[in-house]
């Protein structure tokens, strides 16, 4: 796939599903619940970007010309080491990828307290970021 065709799909699931979590910390913010339907809908939206992010990383490793890892930790390492994210935010990603795998394999251990305070303070908002930047631009 053409790096740009694969950006510019990137790009639009990445508005909507960050439209999606925007919905959900308007409705946060005026002091209202979040349905078992909407917060479903959050995780859904979280894993959605996580994903789309790991598989943007893997294509700038490889239009790099570097090695693909399997572990998605491993990815961001990768991506730091060129310089196509900040080393520094490597403790987020590796948090981002962590959710992403407790939502995917229904870990009981999700606590929707701490996603949804996640989602009111936009600490998300680095992936969408990634996934809205041009793929020749780095960091």
């Amino acid at each position: 796939m053409r790096l740009d065709v694969y950006q510019e799909e990137t790009a639009q699931i990445a508005r909507y599903q960050s439209e999606v979590l925007a919905d959900a910390r308007k409705k946060l913010a005026s002091g209202e619940a979040l349905s078992r339907l909407e917060q479903n809908g959050v995780l859904h939206a979280l894993q959605v970007l996580v994903e789309y992010a790991i598989g943007k990383a893997k294509h700038l490793l490889k239009a790099a010309g570097q090695e693909i890892p399997i572990s998605a930790y491993d990815t961001f390492v990768s991506l730091a080491a060129i310089e196509q994210i900040q080393s520094e935010q490597l403790d987020d990603w590796n948090r981002a990828v962590g959710l992403r795998n407790r939502i995917v394999h229904d870990y009981m251990n999700i606590r929707m307290n701490v996603v949804l305070e996640l989602v009111r303070d936009k600490q998300y908002y680095f992936i969408v970021e990634f996934l809205l930047r041009p793929i020749t631009q780095t960091k």
